[in-house]
């Protein structure tokens, strides 16, 4: 044997003893990883989920596993956490270790990393201090915003005055009064409701929430490695995306161009002279992009959210006139019909409290929850969770979990109502999430479903045009959202 051939066939029997001893480490790495169904070369276990349900997918698969399993979408590998117990410990008890951001392809095509949503590290932490603090000093969360909430809501009431008791489509009707509020924090005004580039917004909202939701949303979020490079329903919906992103930079360059340091109007106002202030620390992540981002964070997210909830509420009050009743008679009794809610009401109308509960419980808006990943590797359940894995906390399975909601399948007031009718709270709603990266728009949102739909139903009562008991309440797509079916109804004035 010549010295090459001994030096060729050691190489090969030092690279053959590192792949078996890397093969070993990773087979006895994934040993201490929660057990799951075994995955497929490069689809993983696609085959045992249904990408336009991923949520009882999940939940199927929970069956066998328990409530912390692991999948594989694909090439990704995500932790599934399912139930109050397992959730709660996650992201509360070890926030910090669960407190990262994985990836929404979808979403992520636009942000890359940038903005607050989907960000991580340093940056996470510094732009989402920065929005709260400022949605705080324009009055978020206060008694003084209420005024802004209520004076968008008397449009709103004459858009449905103006429909005439005729069938109608609430989705932008809606949209439109939900997105002012924000509007007005964001860019320092609301929008007229015909305004064609307010509602090409509002589409590309909506739309870019619908495909994430859809099968192929789904297959994107598993695949956008492949799937960006390929043509296909998505390039419709990043071209709505492009749009929105368009639309705030050129709010972007006309707010430079009249800023009053001394006196800043809005959320983009804020943001700019936060870059003056920081323009001397390289560190700092307050940039352009970083602004453009995180405003579209904001304004999408207090768009979409509280206006889908709206019309999921409204769809199951058309189903259960029963239900609406009972909040008309407690409208009359607490409120009256001669003067505006407010805030102070809530505490004393427990059955509309339940009833906005229940709404925001049954919804479930984003079912399997935003995707997480361990910061660190974390010791969790008796298992090792390497660094930077995926984690589905499943919020879903927390607001329909047994052992605190009595029916969880059913939509029922009745699980925040005590013996006496009064209002009793539940550990396990958590649609807005917890701990360190819960949605920091949950004080705005619960004020304006409260007022939102009070002040509606202090003036209107809702009916359908086809019998209640054919209304389907099921959604229509269950993705990355749970949106409800497009109905019609009708606003029938009191």
């Amino acid at each position: 044997m010549d010295l090459l051939t001994a030096a060729a066939l050691i190489l090969v029997t030092c690279l053959s003893c590192l792949t078996v001893l890397s093969t070993w480490r990773q087979m006895h790495r994934k040993s201490q990883m929660p057990p799951g169904p075994t995955p497929l070369p490069f689809i993983g276990n696609l085959l045992q989920v249904n990408t336009s349900d991923m949520y009882h997918s999940l939940m199927k698969i929970r069956e066998k596993y328990g409530p912390v399993y692991t999948i594989h979408l694909g090439p990704r590998r995500v932790v599934v956490l399912c139930g109050y117990d397992a959730v709660k410990e996650a992201l509360v008890d070890q926030a910090e270790e669960f407190g990262g951001r994985g990836e929404l392809a979808v979403f992520n095509w636009l942000f890359r990393g940038y903005g607050v949503f989907l960000s991580n590290g340093e940056r996470a932490k510094q732009l989402r201090r920065f929005s709260i603090t400022t949605l705080r000093n324009f009055g978020v969360g206060k008694r003084s915003f209420e005024e802004q909430i209520l004076e968008e809501t008397h449009f709103l009431l004459e858009s449905l005055r103006a429909t005439k008791s005729e069938p109608f489509d609430p989705t932008f009707v809606l949209s439109r009064s939900v997105s002012n509020i924000i509007s007005s924090i964001t860019f320092g005004n609301r929008f007229e409701y015909e305004d064609h580039e307010f509602l090409f917004l509002l589409r590309a909202i909506l739309e870019t929430f619908e495909f994430a939701s859809t099968s192929w949303g789904q297959l994107y979020d598993m695949f956008s490695g492949i799937m960006q490079h390929l043509p296909g329903p998505q390039d419709k919906t990043f071209k709505k995306l492009l749009g929105l992103k368009e639309f705030i930079m050129k709010k972007v360059k006309a707010n430079k161009e009249t800023l009053d340091p001394n006196n800043p109007r809005d959320f983009i106002d804020c943001f700019l002279v936060k870059m003056q202030q920081e323009e001397e620390n390289p560190n700092s992540e307050f940039f352009l992009e970083n602004l453009i981002m995180t405003t579209i964070n904001v304004f999408f997210g207090g768009t979409e959210t509280v206006s889908t909830t709206l019309r999921y509420g409204i769809l199951l009050l058309l189903k259960y006139p029963e239900i609406e009743e009972k909040i008309h008679k407690e409208i009359e009794h607490v409120i009256g019909l001669n003067r505006i809610p407010n805030m102070d009401d809530r505490p004393l109308m427990p059955y509309t409290d339940a009833v906005i509960h229940e709404i925001q419980r049954f919804s479930d808006l984003v079912p399997t929850g935003v995707v997480r990943c361990v910061t660190r590797d974390t010791q969790f359940w008796g298992y090792t969770i390497p660094k930077g894995t995926e984690v589905f906390p499943v919020l879903g399975s927390v607001l329909r979990d047994p052992k605190h909601f009595a029916r969880p399948d059913v939509f029922d007031p009745q699980h925040f109502l005590d013996d006496n009718g009064q209002f009793r709270k539940n550990k396990a709603f958590i649609p807005f999430s917890v701990g360190k990266r819960y949605c920091f728009g949950e004080h705005l949102a619960r004020m304006e479903l409260f007022l939102i739909l009070t002040s509606i139903l202090q003036n209107v009562r809702f009916k359908s045009p086809i019998p209640p008991e054919t209304i389907n309440i099921s959604p229509m797509l269950v993705g990355f959202a749970a949106l409800p079916h497009f109905y019609e109804m009708c606003a029938i004035p009191l």
